[in-house]
């Protein structure tokens, strides 16, 4: 069974779990888990992707694609029109336990996205925004590699909130992930500088 054979869904939560219903037990790449979400280019990309970082005690999957989601938003920043991934990331598979889990998970962790967002403040949505955008969600997603605990969930979820926003035109939501995400990177760059300064005695 490929992805290809995954019949249209309403939502894509929807199609995230009859991904991990038909998948085998290998999963499936993260070229051929593109592939299927390749009408929503990089909002449903990102937002596939961040899923698992969202998910607290999840571990694993969020290293396997951090990486990836660095790309893709590297690729917004410098405004590419589709994405693309490097052969290197898009042959890494997520197992159908990965898959499963990130199905449940994201129903229960972001299931409410799907009916909160709406097209709002689109103009923050729009291309050069997206630019700018890009920007921030590569950073959020580099943090995610940072051995510290809990260093996936809070910058997962901001990417997962700003590029569903993205997706749904919804500029309030993408603001929402931008706060987080931004908060979590002033945080990380503080924690830095105060075991520095211990560090050093200053």
């Amino acid at each position: 069974m490929t992805p290809a054979s995954i019949p249209a869904q309403r939502t894509l939560l929807q199609t995230l779990e009859a991904m991990a219903a038909l998948a085998p037990e290998d999963g499936f790449t993260l070229h051929e888990i593109m592939d299927q979400l390749d009408e929503s280019a990089f909002g449903a990309g990102l937002f596939f992707l961040a899923l698992p970082c969202c998910i607290p005690f999840l571990y694993g999957v969020p290293q396997v694609v951090s990486l990836p989601m660095m790309a893709l938003a590297g690729q917004m920043a410098i405004g590419r029109e589709k994405p693309w991934m490097p052969e290197k990331f898009g042959h890494r598979k997520i197992d159908r336990k990965g898959l499963t889990q990130m199905a449940t998970g994201g129903r229960k962790w972001l299931g409410w996205i799907e009916t909160f967002a709406k097209p709002r403040l689109t103009g923050i949505t729009g291309k050069k925004s997206e630019r700018v955008i890009g920007f921030f969600l590569c950073l959020f997603s580099a943090s995610i590699l940072v051995p510290l605990p809990m260093t996936n969930t809070v910058p997962g979820f901001g990417v997962a909130l700003a590029s569903f926003g993205l997706m749904q035109k919804d500029g309030l939501m993408v603001i929402g992930g931008m706060v987080i995400g931004s908060a979590w990177i002033m945080g990380l760059l503080t924690a830095v500088a105060l075991g520095l300064s211990t560090l050093t005695g200053s």
